[in-house]
């Protein structure tokens, strides 16, 4: 702690940010505001505004699921667990060292879509280690038990999975991809739906984002929470507690082994449950390129890659939110890009300002980044 102190006093009398840092696996060390540029009486306000606009009731996520989606999509039904949410939490780390945070940063809270941003780093990983040879590369060359056989899906690209491009056809783990936000009043509208071809219209949609870690799971043949703990989550030190569910009936017979398709978000329950303080550490890891105490995790052109913007929806890159024109953050740079959740999950990463920032249970993300940039000396 002294050796510590003493380091802070140097920095500031040099007129220097605190050196780049990599917590160790049990223990995060953190900075005074000062030391990190903040005023600590702003910064202690943005904590307290990020709180006043938190929203944890009702807790009972299954219930808020079935009540928001049971008459609006077609036989929907929560397939994957569920837990409650009890209180919000967050994190802001500037250089590596906890600056603030709030709450149980430790407690175990499902994330929804923002498990999206973990999927595309397994993506990556398939790339990285050649199991994938470009990202333009068809699917339907890896995964051939028919899901992309006919004359529309045998054009998808990893990339327009990746993007939310494809405009799939088909049915997944009993849900067909026009029954998740159906488009159309009526149920015939809403099945003969108007069909793009893939990479010329976006849309949300976890049937497709299920596709894709289903496609994954096909060229790992391996659980992808397996790859996604062996080469990242353990050597950037995270926790045992974070888990990746998929559904009731995700289960798939690989090599004669049964293994879960995880899922891509928690719109049908399951998806990534995990603390702030495991979010933090990956949010980390891609504010410093994919590099992580001198070992490169991650090919840094892919964390280039996550931030292109898709050409029919500018603000999302590889299931990573951009704010191309700071559209979405407009006090933000616009090289600022973030993982996001349902309920307000977010993991907000700024290189310009060397920052990472998770929210937990905090819907509106762009008022609260103000402040907290506002606390900036």
């Amino acid at each position: 702690m002294q050796r510590y102190f003493f380091t802070i006093v140097l920095l500031l009398y040099a007129g220097l940010t605190l050196a780049e840092y990599y917590p160790e696996r049990h223990h995060w060390q953190t900075s005074t505001p000062e030391a990190a540029g903040f005023d600590a009486t702003r910064l202690s306000a943005a904590v307290d505004f990020a709180r006043s606009q938190a929203v944890t009731e009702p807790g009972d996520l299954y219930q808020i699921l079935v009540d928001n989606y049971v008459g609006k999509e077609p036989n929907y039904r929560v397939l994957g667990p569920t837990v409650p949410r009890e209180s919000d939490s967050g994190m802001v780390i500037k250089g590596g060292y906890i600056v603030a945070q709030w709450g149980d940063t430790q407690r175990v809270d499902m994330t929804f879509s923002a498990v999206k941003s973990y999927l595309s780093t397994v993506a990556g990983l398939a790339l990285a280690d050649g199991l994938i040879a470009a990202v333009d590369d068809p699917v339907g060359d890896y995964v051939t038990d028919g899901k992309f056989a006919n004359q529309h899906n045998r054009l998808i690209s990893w990339h327009h999975l990746l993007q939310q491009t494809s405009d799939w056809q088909g049915s997944l783990w009993d849900t067909p991809d026009w029954a998740d936000r159906p488009v159309g009043e009526t149920l015939e509208q809403q099945q003969n739906r108007e069909l793009y071809p893939p990479g010329s219209h976006f849309k949300y949609n976890d049937v497709r984002v299920n596709l894709l870690a289903y496609s994954l799971l096909q060229v790992w043949r391996e659980p992808l929470p397996q790859v996604l703990k062996r080469r990242i989550m353990d050597p950037i030190g995270a926790s045992s507690t974070w888990r990746w569910h998929g559904y009731e009936n995700s289960w798939v017979d690989l090599d004669g082994q049964k293994m879960q398709s995880v899922s891509g978000g928690g719109h049908f329950g399951g998806g990534m449950f995990i603390s702030a303080e495991d979010h933090a550490r990956f949010g980390l890891l891609f504010l410093r390129k994919g590099l992580w105490q001198g070992q490169q995790l991650l090919p840094a052109e892919w964390v280039e890659q996550i931030v292109q913007p898709t050409e029919s929806r500018p603000d999302y890159g590889y299931m990573w939110w951009l704010n191309i024109g700071k559209q979405r953050l407009p006090a933000a740079p616009e090289s600022a890009y973030y993982a996001a959740g349902f309920g307000g999950n977010y993991v907000y990463v700024d290189n310009q300002h060397d920052l990472v920032i998770v929210l937990r249970w905090i819907p509106e993300i762009a008022p609260v980044i103000e402040r907290f940039l506002l606390a900036l000396d």
